[in-house]
């Protein structure tokens, strides 16, 4: 099953993707298409 979510890359920078895997320091790792991307989690 492939959960979507969204995570805050910088201050203003938001990026929505399938969730990867959990870093070390607590943020998330998405996917969207070809890249990854590690941010902080969006509450939601």
């Amino acid at each position: 099953m492939n959960m979507i979510r969204t995570i805050t890359i910088g201050r203003y920078i938001s990026v929505q993707g399938l969730f990867e895997a959990v870093g070390r320091n607590g943020n998330i790792v998405i996917r969207v298409g070809a890249h990854t991307y590690e941010g902080k989690p969006v509450a939601g």
